[in-house]
């Protein structure tokens, strides 16, 4: 491993707790404000829609300002909007607020090209794995400490403890940033070309495969999202779970992704591949939702998010690895920015859907539409297994 990714690594750990410690608080917090269940899935959703500006916009100032300066300010900003946030007067001050933390948060693009950077292409499928772990080790570990310093009372002097300690690991991870890491390599001055969506857009609609990969990611990840953001209104409907109990519940969906990533992903693609580790992944994310209110215990509750998330830790990562191996090298850039951002509006648009079914359908209504919608899903990986298997054969 390369001396300079073990403080990449710290940081990323340091910033995801502060992020993932607000989120057992959000479906308490929004009550705070006689928020309904789409409005709580709003506050969810608006991170996302800040990410997705974010991302495209600190993404090209890293080649400019270096990776190391645009981690520092980033992350320094960010932990500041969690005290505004703490004293939102208003539901939609939140909503703004959370906008303006994910604009501030959009750098996960940044710290992977920080890992391009120090890794060799042969190593940097493992040093993504790394990366992947520091991230899975920060949504373990910051829900609790969310859960711990929350208050019993829902009020919002409950959970203003918590969110500054969110911030106050986002200004640690920037002080980190400034003191420890250093650039791998030297800004350019200039940003990088933005992505050339209606050329990659163009192109993975020539492909059937990769359009069956967009297809996956898209409603994966929206499913997924969805029930991060319902999963607390539910908890608490059914378990009379308050914010500290939500927090435990999500060191089992941390837990449950950090266990797919550095014990199974590796051995199940060596030997079924990509694509069959992405309906194995498909499978155990349907079962998880469609148990959830069919066994309807705490106990299932928890293991069964933790399913969840190791279900979405196996096929995505997989769909993100197919995609970029059957993408020439010219189009790599493009075509894997179509994808996050075909990804982010997934997170975006369907949160505040499933919290309109939630609140005007029923509370169980979610996990069986989230259900549906993966097992249809997981029909179109079998496609994409069998057009893999095609070109095997004809290669063959």
């Amino acid at each position: 491993m390369d001396r300079r990714l073990p403080p990449l690594l710290v940081a990323v750990f340091i910033n995801i707790a502060g992020f993932s410690l607000i989120l057992p608080l959000l479906p308490f917090y929004g009550q705070v404000f006689d928020a309904q269940p789409v409005e709580i899935a709003l506050l969810f959703a608006a991170y996302s829609f800040g990410n997705v500006f974010g991302e495209i916009f600190w993404g090209r100032k890293s080649d400019s300002w270096g990776r190391r300066k645009v981690l520092a300010v980033t992350t320094m900003i960010a932990g500041l909007s969690y005290v505004a946030f703490a004293y939102a007067p208003t539901l939609w001050a939140a909503i703004l607020i959370r906008v303006f933390s994910g604009f501030f948060s959009g750098t996960l693009g940044v710290c992977q090209g920080f890992i391009a950077d120090v890794s060799p292409p042969e190593r940097r499928a493992k040093t993504m794995g790394y990366f992947g772990a520091a991230f899975s080790l920060g949504f373990a570990f910051g829900p609790v400490l969310g859960g711990v310093f929350a208050g019993e009372e829902v009020a919002a002097e409950s959970f203003r403890l918590p969110i500054f300690l969110a911030g106050g690991l986002s200004v640690l991870a920037s002080v980190w940033c400034m003191a420890v890491l250093r650039d791998a390599v030297p800004p350019s001055g200039k940003g990088r070309p933005l992505p050339k969506y209606s050329e990659a857009f163009t192109f993975v609609t020539s492909q059937p495969l990769l359009v069956r990969l967009f297809v996956i990611a898209f409603f994966g990840i929206a499913a997924f999202a969805s029930m991060e953001a319902i999963y607390g209104l539910w908890s608490e409907a059914n378990f009379g779970w308050s914010a500290h109990d939500l927090g435990f519940a999500f060191l089992a969906i941390g837990a449950g992704g950090l266990f797919a990533q550095l014990v199974l992903i590796g051995p199940l693609v060596a030997r079924f591949g990509e694509a069959r580790v992405i309906v194995i992944g498909l499978v155990l994310l349907a079962a998880s939702m469609v148990l959830q209110p069919v066994i309807r215990t705490p106990v299932s509750g928890v293991l069964l998010m933790g399913v969840l998330m190791m279900g979405h830790s196996l096929a995505f990562p997989s769909a993100g690895a197919l995609l970029s191996r059957n993408t020439p090298p010219e189009r790599q850039g493009s075509t894997m920015g179509l994808l996050m951002a075909s990804n982010a509006v997934g997170r975006i648009v369907a949160p505040p859907i499933f919290g309109a079914i939630y609140g005007q359908w029923a509370m169980d209504a979610p996990w069986y539409v989230g259900a549906a919608m993966i097992g249809l899903v997981a029909i179109v990986a079998v496609q994409a297994v069998r057009l893999l298997d095609a070109q095997k054969a004809a290669a063959a």
